[in-house]
């Protein structure tokens, strides 16, 4: 199948432009300090026209299987906290994780820099990331895309008084067999940078 640039899309993200579109699917969340949580996601790379991609990540805790498509009204069921969950807040929410309950919200830009860092591939782009998390976190990402493959790496943090204490992350995002997988390390909690969590979805 022969891949066609979105219509309008600046040539300077020619680099992410397989990106471009609406994904869904579940993922898996799993931390030392939040336990093992199943969440549906829905996330949204879309331009204006501009040198740059922009970026909607919505992720939802759920219990049982992944819906096929959001509820025709848009409204999923309201946050009910379970006080037998043991504690496992989402993060920045004081709330607990319950089926259909939004568990984090991402929105962000995605840029592919001018700058080439001593060492990139030939075949590689590097980029620019900012995303700024509803529960009062900015970080910026630096890294680089090629062949279907993203790597990205925190390089600042700020945060509110009231977020949770990140750190450190890094992010994996690739095209496997037109399905869009992504992982993400997390330091935080009081923990080293390890696994947090990981999805796979299909453009919709």
């Amino acid at each position: 199948m022969t891949f066609t640039f979105p219509e309008g899309l600046s040539p300077e993200v020619y680099p992410l432009a397989w990106l471009v579109g609406r994904w869904r699917g579940e993922g898996v969340i799993e931390y030392p300090t939040i336990g093992r949580k199943t969440f549906v996601q829905d996330l949204v790379f879309d331009h204006d026209g501009g040198p740059y991609l922009r970026f909607e990540s919505t992720l939802r805790v759920l219990d049982g299987a992944v819906p096929d498509a959001p509820p025709a009204d848009g409204e999923w069921p309201a946050p009910v906290p379970d006080p037998t969950d043991g504690g496992s807040a989402a993060p920045g929410t004081g709330e607990v994780g319950e089926a259909g309950t939004v568990w984090s919200t991402e929105t962000g830009y995605w840029r592919v820099s001018t700058d080439r860092p001593e060492g990139l591939e030939d075949d590689k782009h590097a980029l620019e990331v900012l995303v700024a998390d509803a529960s009062g976190r900015i970080t910026v990402y630096v890294g680089a895309a090629g062949n279907g493959r993203i790597d990205l790496a925190s390089d600042a943090i700020a945060r509110t008084s009231t977020s949770s204490e990140v750190r450190a992350s890094k992010r994996l995002y690739g095209l496997v067999q037109g399905r869009l997988l992504w992982v993400e390390e997390l330091a935080a909690f009081g923990e080293p940078l390890r696994s947090y969590a990981s999805a796979e979805l299909d453009r919709q």
